[in-house]
């Protein structure tokens, strides 16, 4: 595993959220490619995925490869509004640090999701654990993002 891998993964991520908002919002068949997105991008069928999405409340975590789907794009979680839905224009990795380690990685630190209508920014905080398939394939096996705390005051 590479600093490279883990960019290259990061950018595929990002190019992923952004193709799904695009098909949804050109009446394409957007399910189809968040799943293939899960099953590409994600190690479901390597073993165990931890992955907390950002904007979920009532169900946490999304252990299955349809659960994950469903945060995307909707489906088995009713509080799931469709996170890739938005749709997205841009979005950017700001690794904070990453760690290299054989056939795995961890990286943390923010990424900036553009609207594709108001150009507006939206900032969130991520880890994400990377791992290799059997094929050398570089595929998300800890997903937790969450948004910056904010004190109440």
């Amino acid at each position: 595993m590479t600093k490279k891998d883990v960019i290259d993964a990061q950018q595929a991520w990002g190019d992923a959220m952004v193709s799904i908002g695009s098909a949804y919002s050109d009446k394409r068949d957007y399910k189809a490619l968040a799943a293939q997105l899960v099953e590409t991008l994600y190690g479901y069928e390597k073993g165990p995925v931890l992955f907390k999405p950002t904007k979920a409340a009532k169900k946490q975590f999304r252990l299955t490869e349809k659960e994950a789907v469903s945060y995307f794009v909707t489906g088995v979680a009713p509080e799931d509004h469709g996170f890739a839905l938005q749709p997205w224009r841009k979005v950017r990795f700001e690794n904070t640090g990453i760690i290299l380690h054989a056939d795995a990685a961890i990286a943390m630190g923010n990424y900036y999701f553009t609207d594709a209508e108001t150009g507006k920014e939206t900032k969130a905080e991520f880890t994400f654990g990377y791992v290799k398939d059997e094929n050398g394939r570089v595929v998300i096996n800890v997903h937790h993002s969450s948004f910056p705390y904010s004190p109440i005051h």
